[in-house]
């Protein structure tokens, strides 16, 4: 039915009309549009990347000379989950007065910390934000020439329960570095999440089960035992052998007594 042009009637839509403005929110949801986990309820230190289903963290780290904490941006950590799950890591390159500072802390025996946000992955309530924090020491950063390796841990739901560092080498010597060695990071990033275990196949031994006990109760004589099945047979043969034996046990007896009698003469 079309729709009527005069003035003073209701307009009325046909169904072929109505109908794709009705599921087109449907449609574009299944398209993807809007679908992707981690869009909405972003928190600071996140953003979302528009070409990729995924997150964008911040990747902060903090040396100081006092031992105080002052995170500053290191970098940003792209987290994509759809089709295939990985990680990328994209970092600013080191300044001279970063450098610097970081050679004064490593001298001193400070620490080199590193965080990221932990956020459930999708979760979309507002809340504080909560980090994961991970630290080696300040000399092992300066005598790997800043090559590191980054492992963020999940568990099974995907939600970031933990961060790890490790320098590659991990050892103080006190070996010189020179400068253009500390300016840009060779990270590794991983993404560790749980194997899960083997679970036993229950419901395959539930229907072998059932389809055991159906068997047995279409053929009830299978669950009767051996003596029942062939009781009939098995008490005629058993009889049949005492009545028979019992004559020979009695001639057995008279015949070792004339013998007896006869050693007596």
């Amino acid at each position: 039915m079309a729709a009527d042009g005069a003035a003073g009637r209701p307009l009325r839509l046909s169904l072929p009309v109505f109908l794709p403005l009705l599921l087109s929110p449907l449609l574009a949801q299944a398209a993807g549009v809007g679908s992707c986990r981690g869009e909405a309820g972003l928190r600071p230190g996140e953003t979302r990347d528009s070409e990729a289903c995924g997150l964008t963290l911040q990747l902060e780290h903090s040396y100081e000379l006092d031992d105080s904490i002052r995170f500053k941006k290191r970098g940003t950590l792209q987290w994509n989950v759809a089709p295939d799950v990985s990680l990328s890591l994209n970092q600013k390159q080191l300044s001279e007065e970063e450098r610097n500072k970081l050679r004064e802390v490593a001298t001193e025996g400070g620490l080199y910390r590193v965080r990221i946000p932990r956020r459930p992955l999708g979760g979309t309530e507002e809340s504080s934000t909560e980090y994961v924090t991970s630290f080696v020491r300040a000399c092992s950063m300066v005598e790997s020439h800043l090559s590191d390796r980054l492992t963020v841990h999940t568990d099974v739901a995907g939600n970031i329960i933990g961060l790890s560092i490790v320098t590659v080498p991990g050892s103080c010597h006190g070996a010189e570095v020179e400068d253009v060695d500390l300016e840009l990071f060779n990270t590794t990033v991983l993404l560790q999440q749980p194997i899960p275990a083997a679970v036993p196949e229950t419901a395959a031994f539930i229907e072998r089960m059932e389809q055991e006990q159906a068997q047995k109760a279409k053929n009830p004589q299978e669950q009767k035992s051996f003596f029942a099945k062939y009781w009939m047979y098995i008490i005629p043969i058993v009889l049949f052998l005492m009545m028979s034996g019992a004559p020979d046990a009695g001639g057995q007896g008279g015949g070792n007594g004339g013998s007896a009698g006869g050693g007596g003469r």
